[in-house]
């Protein structure tokens, strides 16, 4: 799943405390304190508890009522709300918590674990021997915010749709739908190509046949694409503006760029569900905002604050609020990645794409974003992220990729590419997120490199996926932020590195590489981590089409009057299912 459009978040004036230093220039004559927290590994995996029944184990202390504000600082929030396009953190964990419901789903165990549990289906499907058919029963108490059942034929509705990436270009179908599930060849969606015969209705149960083994098809099914939407008045780009709710709430208003409010769903039955609560009464989410002042509400302690959570707190004042909010400061793993995309079709040159690496400042880089070196972001080497199972441990030219302008400069000498023109994006919409561009051009000169910088407010993956866009034609280096749609590197590699995934924003292009991703997936499953592993390493080492610049954590922070607060590894976010207001 893709993480917010950049990397930066607010810049690190000072931190006078034992949780982490700022770095600068390193010529501020203080001496940096050290920190007592530590990066934190992702689980390598999820269980599963296919018998899981509704209604969800209540949370502790849990009270109904209440007002829950969310600020989501420096982001500006999905697009829309089209389940069918929902491949973002942010927008993935508010839909799936409280709106749109699917196949499956996660949920928090006792032991604070995430497991995959049933939704809409009354188990975690019924595959055949090869995984290349799998049978979900659709439950008979799940209905639409109108009070209608959900039907099967609306989840076949719903996963044909997720086949039209035409329409649906932000949406997660072209990687799992599109070649795994067998609708034939160039079949585009329900409004295009019609019926899907491979997604069969019978009373029920809806049988999904694959072309190959998808043994994963559990997984996928949490995604909102693999649920259901109505077969009437549901056309795009309308219905992703107000989305019929089959969660515990209901949209309310949606603003695009700027709030979401969601009040409760009198047709949700929690009979039927083993993971949502419906505790508060409301929720608002405000994007966009202010890191300084967010962090600055959830420090006053004051009405406002009780009961507003932070989906970012920033690096300036991490140690106090740490201080302040206690068990209500979350650091939170997941499989999340941040890459530098040097444009596979124009730079050529892999000693040039080495030379990006090294003239990348990370420590200044990452301070100047409202990260924390060695606590929220290290530097990473591998596409794969720590603890994803067949990860091995390389480093592309032999050793970690630090901020070395000297060697950057002696590959782009060798390259006969002195002075080389970088082309990139910044969003000049804050201060902090256009220092932190500035830090980042700082380094490649310094290295090296001309730099021109362009700037842009907008979503930059959507500029990225529009090849006739005049800006983007301009690029020869993009970014990308991601995180593992579930524990498997088929969510890493294939959507970053795959010709014409929505995501590989290098552009890159090998029929190798294509080929053996397509191998992999028919290999006997014990087999597949090792070999995932071993594909990372080659597209590393032979061709490095991609630059990984850090591995990530998150803080998120909750005021005096939220309960159930934590975090949910399988999403990478806070986990909204279980959140109330204590009264």
């Amino acid at each position: 799943m893709k993480r917010s459009k950049s990397l930066a978040a607010v810049a690190c004036v000072a931190l006078v405390s034992t949780l982490a230093a700022c770095g600068g220039d390193g010529d501020d004559g203080g001496d940096n304190p050290t920190s007592d927290r530590k990066f934190e590994q992702a689980a390598s995996g999820f269980g599963k508890v296919p018998d899981a029944e509704g209604p969800a184990p209540e949370v502790e202390g849990a009270t109904a009522g209440g007002e829950i504000t969310v600020l989501v600082p420096l982001d500006p929030g999905p697009e829309d709300l089209d389940p069918t396009n929902g491949w973002s953190v942010l927008g993935n964990s508010i839909q799936q918590a409280y709106t749109n419901r699917s196949l499956t789903q996660y949920r928090r165990n006792a032991d604070g674990d995430m497991e995959l549990v049933p939704d809409i289906a009354t188990d975690l499907g019924r595959p055949n021997e090869d995984f290349t058919e799998w049978t979900f029963t659709i439950k008979d108490n799940v209905r639409w915010e109108t009070g209608d059942p959900v039907t099967p034929e609306e989840v076949k509705f719903g996963i044909e749709r997720s086949f039209d990436t035409e329409t649906f270009t932000s949406g997660p179908g072209q990687a799992y739908s599109v070649g795994t599930i067998d609708c034939g060849e160039d079949y585009a969606g329900p409004e295009k190509s019609g019926d899907c015969p491979g997604i069969t209705t019978d009373g029920q149960d809806i049988t999904i046949k694959m072309v190959k083994p998808f043994p994963d098809m559990d997984f996928w099914g949490s995604f909102m694409a693999m649920g259901p939407v109505p077969l009437e008045n549901s056309e795009f780009p309308a219905y992703g503006r107000d989305p019929l709710a089959t969660g515990p709430y209901v949209i309310e208003e949606f603003r695009v760029n700027e709030s979401l409010t969601l009040t409760k769903n009198p047709e949700w039955d929690p009979a039927s569900d083993p993971a949502r609560h419906q505790y508060a009464d409301t929720l608002i989410f405000k994007f966009d905002q202010d890191q300084a002042k967010a962090d600055q509400i959830l420090l006053s302690d004051s009405a406002e604050s009780q009961t507003t959570i932070s989906n970012k707190l920033g690096a300036t004042n991490a140690s106090k609020l740490e201080e302040v909010l206690g068990d209500r400061f979350i650091q939170q793993t997941g499989q999340c990645v941040s890459y530098k995309n040097p444009d596979y079709t124009k730079i050529t040159d892999i000693n040039v794409r080495k030379a990006i690496a090294y003239a990348y400042d990370f420590d200044n880089i990452m301070l100047a974003g409202g990260n924390i070196p060695g606590v929220t972001r290290i530097e990473a080497s591998t596409i794969m992220p720590p603890g994803m199972s067949g990860r091995k441990e390389y480093f592309p030219d032999g050793e970690q990729f630090t901020f070395q302008p000297e060697k950057s400069k002696e590959l782009l000498a060798e390259a006969g590419a002195e002075g080389y023109k970088l082309t990139m994006i910044y969003d000049d919409s804050d201060p902090v997120l256009k220092a932190s561009a500035e830090q980042e051009k700082k380094g490649y000169e310094q290295g090296g490199f001309t730099v021109e910088m362009i700037p842009y407010q907008e979503d930059y993956y959507a500029l990225y996926d529009d090849m006739n866009s005049p800006i983007n034609k301009k690029l020869n280096l993009r970014n990308s932020n991601w995180c593992s749609d579930w524990p498997s590197a088929s969510t890493m590699i294939p959507p970053l590195a795959q010709t014409g995934q929505a995501y590989n924003t290098s552009y890159f292009s090998e029929q190798e590489i294509d080929d053996r991703i397509e191998d992999i997936s028919t290999l006997p499953l014990d087999e597949q981590p090792a070999a995932w592993g071993d594909l990372d390493e080659q597209i590393g080492t032979e061709f490095f089409p991609l630059i990984p610049v850090a591995y990530r954590n998150d803080l998120f922070g909750a005021g005096s009057k939220i309960g159930g607060f934590t975090g949910d590894a399988a999403m990478s976010a806070i986990n909204y299912k279980d959140l109330y207001v204590i009264q």
